[in-house]
């Protein structure tokens, strides 16, 4: 009996030793996902930015309306149809998206100062990781927030679209400084929920549905800086 305890035990320590090792592989491959896709977001946003012919060309005309609304639109068909892509589709969809997110913030080029951009990016970044490290490694549930915060989200986008027409600084204010908030609460919940996810179907060992989760992760937490980073650079950027 005592033999079959000792090998129960090993067993179980074996396991739980696989999915530690899984995860951290796991996150690894989330954290690089997003960070490659930040790369390509800011390579195009810089190109395009700082072209006076093509930034006249998308935003002095109406296809700045298509330019900024075409990556909220990408992001919910993702969603919809990530299930019958592969992984190595998903992954190419993500990086397309990336792009023209870069496209859509290019104009952050031609309104703020090179310098309070990378100086809002460092911060944001310093930010992010605190905010995803304690998402990751708390022990208090914070599932609860989500209801919350997407809907908090949902009013930042009503609010944002309202304002494109009024104009107003003072609502600009607001929504930034709410934000800043949301999505810094969204960077500790969205990484708890990914390694929360990950560990309840770390058992099954289904490679196409971890590489696929892995990706939608990295949209995730992508989502959440870029928002936090442009929601901070309305406070922190000195414009041209």
């Amino acid at each position: 009996m005592a033999q079959f305890d000792t090998v129960r035990s090993t067993g179980t320590h074996a396991g739980a030793a696989r999915i530690d090792e899984g995860l951290r592989a796991y996150m690894n491959k989330v954290y690089a996902t997003m960070a490659v896709g930040m790369a390509v977001t800011g390579v195009v946003a810089y190109l395009v930015g700082t072209n006076e012919a093509m930034m006249q060309a998308i935003f002095g005309s109406g296809l700045r309306w298509v330019v900024m609304f075409a990556p909220l639109i990408v992001v919910f068909a993702f969603g919809a149809v990530i299930n019958k892509l592969s992984v190595a589709a998903a992954t190419a969809v993500f990086y397309g998206f990336a792009a023209l997110m870069g496209l859509s913030i290019s104009f952050i080029f031609a309104v703020y100062t090179g310098f309070s951009i990378a100086q809002t990016f460092l911060v944001t970044s310093i930010a992010f990781a605190g905010l995803s490290l304690w998402g990751y490694t708390t022990k208090k549930d914070i599932s609860g927030w989500g209801s919350f915060l997407i809907m908090g989200v949902i009013g930042l986008i009503v609010a944002s679209i309202v304002n494109i027409f009024l104009a107003s600084p003072a609502v600009m204010f607001a929504i930034s400084a709410l934000g800043v908030l949301i999505f810094a609460g969204l960077t500790a919940y969205d990484t708890q929920k990914i390694k929360t996810t990950y560990l309840q179907m770390a058992s099954h060992g289904d490679a196409e549905w971890i590489g696929k989760s892995a990706i939608m992760g990295a949209l995730t937490l992508y989502l959440d800086f870029i928002n936090m980073f442009m929601f901070l650079l309305s406070f922190m950027g000195n414009r041209e």
